[in-house]
This record gives C-alpha cells, structure tokens and sequence, in this order.
C-alpha cells in the first residue's frame, strides 16, 4: 500500500479520533463525565439486538445519500440539492406504494425505480443549467432543496392525504420491512434497505472505477478543457454525472418511505439526511465502500447519542458538537496529512 492510499486511509481515522478527544475535553469542561457519556453512546447504538437493528436502519439513508453527494464530488460537482432529490423520491416511492395494489416482486422495485427516477429528474435541471448555461450547480441545489420540500407538501396536503398532513400507509407489497428483521432485533425498525444501500455502494464503485463512462465522468471532473480536447462530451457528461447523484439520493427517500415510515407527511423542515451526506462523503473519502464505514459510525451517534441523556446525563446537542469537530479535521486534513507526512520521514 502505498503513502497515498495510506493517507486517504488515515486521515478520516485520524480526524474521528481528534473529534472524540476534543469531544471529551468539551464534556469535561461542561461538567460532563466523558467515559460515562462514550460508554451510554456505545450502549446505545450497538447495546442489545433492539439498538444494532436502529443504527442499521439510520445507516441506510447516510450510505446512499453520501453515495450521491460522492458521486458528484468525484465527477467535479457540489451536489448540496441530495436533500431536495431525496424529499421527491420519498413522494415518488410512497406514491407507488400507496396508488398501486400489484404482486411485491414488481410493486417493490417499481416504487424503488421511481423514486431514482423522481431524485434523477429533480438534479436534471441543475444539471442541465450548469452544462449549458455555467450556472453554478451549487446556488440551484440549494434553492431546488426549498422548491422540494414545498412543493412536496402541496402534494402530500392535496393528493395524497386524507387527514391534510400524512399519506395513507403504503401497501405490503411496496413495504421493505419484514417480520424476520423485526423478529431478530427486537421489534425495531430496520428493514431490507440496508442491502439496496451496499448494492449501490457497490454500483458506484464498479461505474466509477471499472467502465469506460466512468473514465469519462472523472475525467471531466478532473479538467473539463483536456477532457473536451480528448473527444469527451463534456455537457453530456455534467447532465449526466447529476442525473446519477441525484438518482442515488432519491433512492435514500424510498428508503424513509418505503421502509422506516411507510407513508410520507408533510415537513416543518428538512429532514438534515441529505445534509449529513455530506459530511459522510467527505469522512469516506469519497469512496464507496469508506462511504459504508463513515455512514455506520453517524448512525451510531446518531442512535446512540439517544441513549446519553438517560444514562450518563448528557444532553445529545454534545453530539452534534462531536460530529461538527470531526467535519472540521476532515476540512483540516491538509495539516494531518502534513504530520503524516513528517512522521513517514522521520520513520525513514
């Protein structure tokens, strides 16, 4: 293995650490037991059959919405709109689900499809608008995320419920939970999705990494001008590249719809998964399957963090500051990467 993939492996590690340790002096400083506050997070998201069955389900939707966010970076794009994708995808899956009464080895994959679907053509435009017009994709993302969330509601309040702010439930034959998983962890909420999630970890790596297209869209990502003098269709590529993010993130939406709630209400806000993407991507280095690893350790402190207040006192906000300064080494890594470096060096 060389330094570089060592790197690429240390730093997320390294930064997580940091983010802990700090953590720790944070909780000190607060008039918190660190050891007490880290043991109640740990009970809580790997604890007993009930807890591991909740981090695997908070996992999913991080898997593929950092998958999406990912993708994007990797082809030379800032997809910030994953949570807008993922809001439409959620509406596209659960609408299937609710208006169809089909045999589950179609009803499923067809509500799945949809929401990728729904999440593609919700990145199209963005896409579109910064191939043809230099848009930057960053400024439409993020106001197609209000669009989403808005729009969506509108639905939910005028189509697709009765009581003017939850769908109707969907059907058994578009649901991913199942009485076996609900057997073996206790009732929780963890639901088949979690194998669509690996699968497409699996897709982006093989796209990415094994494909001519693949070539391609990283390419374009790397130099749009040499790209384009090698032949590439650049434009193509862009729209492209968009389209695939967003359907990974609205693939993350069917996820919530069709397995941890079933229906789909209306929203005060985001739901902050399409966000937290983000952060995931950049702690797994924008590789697929470092994507499965830091989409585990948020859903653990996510779920765990649940478990703090009760057991050792501390409030879960402490958490969210824990999260924070791991994103912030991550930003750093550039001095990590540096006293890596030195160490190598002196090791030599």
């Amino acid at each position: 293995m060389n330094s570089n993939r060592l790197n690429q492996f240390f730093v997320p590690v390294l930064a997580v650490l940091l983010g802990m340790i700090v953590g720790s002096i944070v909780m000190i400083v607060s008039g918190y037991n660190p050891i007490a506050g880290y043991s109640a997070l740990i009970y809580g998201a790997f604890g007993d059959p009930y807890y591991i069955g909740e981090t695997i389900r908070q996992t999913t939707p991080y898997i593929l919405s950092g998958l999406a966010v990912a993708f994007a970076f990797r082809t030379g794009l800032f997809n910030i709109g994953v949570e807008g994708q993922l809001i439409v995808g959620w509406l596209a899956a659960v609408w299937v689900g609710v208006s169809f009464d089909l045999p589950k080895v179609i009803h499923l994959p067809l509500a799945i499809l949809a929401a990728a679907l729904a999440g593609a053509l919700w990145a199209l435009i963005p896409g579109i608008l910064k191939a043809y017009l230099k848009v930057h994709e960053v400024i439409i993302t993020i106001m197609m995320n209000y669009i989403a969330l808005h729009v969506t509601n509108a639905i939910i309040r005028s189509v697709l419920s009765d009581e003017g702010f939850k769908s109707q439930p969907i059907h058994e034959s578009a649901s991913l939970r199942s009485d076996f998983l609900d057997a073996i962890t206790y009732h929780s909420t963890m639901h088949y999705g979690i194998i669509i999630a690996v699968i497409g970890a699996v897709i982006m790596w093989f796209l990415l990494e094994k494909t001519t297209k693949g070539f391609e869209l990283r390419a374009v990502g790397f130099n749009q001008h040499a790209s384009q003098y090698a032949g590439m269709n650049v434009r193509t590529n862009i729209v492209l590249a968009m389209v695939i993010s967003g359907a990974f993130a609205g693939v993350a939406g069917a996820m919530e719809g069709l397995g941890t709630f079933g229906n789909i209400s209306t929203k005060a806000g985001f739901t902050g998964i399409g966000f937290d993407g983000i952060a995931v991507a950049l702690i797994g280095g924008n590789n697929a399957f470092g994507i499965l690893l830091s989409a585990l350790l948020f859903g653990a402190l996510k779920v765990g963090a649940l478990e703090m207040p009760s057991s050792a006192g501390v409030p879960t906000e402490l958490v969210d500051i824990i999260i924070a300064l791991i994103i912030f080494f991550v930003a750093s890594s550039y001095i990590i990467r540096l006293l890596l470096s030195r160490l190598q060096k002196g090791a030599e």
